[in-house]
């Protein structure tokens, strides 16, 4: 992130002249603030890869038990090329009492599910729009099928493609 600090007087000056960038009032302070993501040209971040990774932490040990990059390149660049390196996240996992791991949280558009013992990805469903949600899940018996939903909003700081769905997934 790059943070710029701006004088009060020029505050809403700035704030009117970019209203598609974070800027903050501070109150109380002499300075207001601009935030922005650092990101090369293609819209990444200017550090090194993997951007993005999903990690399992034995909570006796505090040691990772496994870690896998989370999301490709493919709804990033302006080119259709899918790097599989992580990518920027934001959305939590959830955890089901199966022993799988959903999260919808990359840049990619898709809602993944992995293994909590290996971190192996077993599944991905594509989304309308970005997943920066946790994800839920729920049965409408007891005895009945088992549900994962995410909300499929996007997210207009993180660069992801903005939507209004609530998409379901039947879990066999």
């Amino acid at each position: 992130m790059v943070v710029t600090l701006i004088p009060r007087d020029k505050y809403a000056e700035v704030k009117r002249a970019n209203p598609d960038v974070e800027i903050s009032a501070q109150r109380g302070t002499p300075y207001g603030m601009r935030r922005e993501t650092l990101v090369s040209p293609f819209g990444l971040p200017c550090n090194p890869p993997p951007w993005g990774m999903l990690q399992a932490i034995d909570l006796a040990t505090g040691s990772i038990r496994w870690q896998a990059p989370l999301g490709t390149t493919r709804d990033v660049l302006p080119v259709p090329i899918s790097v599989g390196s992580g990518t920027p996240n934001l959305g939590g996992p959830m955890t089901t009492a199966g022993g799988l791991v959903f999260i919808g949280a990359a840049m990619d558009n898709y809602l993944r599910a992995f293994d909590v013992e290996t971190g192996r990805e077993l599944w991905k469903g594509r989304l309308p729009a970005g997943g920066q949600a946790a994800p839920m899940t729920y049965r409408l018996r007891p005895d009945g099928k088992q549900f994962v939903v995410i909300a499929a909003g996007g997210h207009g700081k993180l660069g992801t493609k903005l939507g209004d769905a609530v998409v379901a997934f039947a879990l066999r």
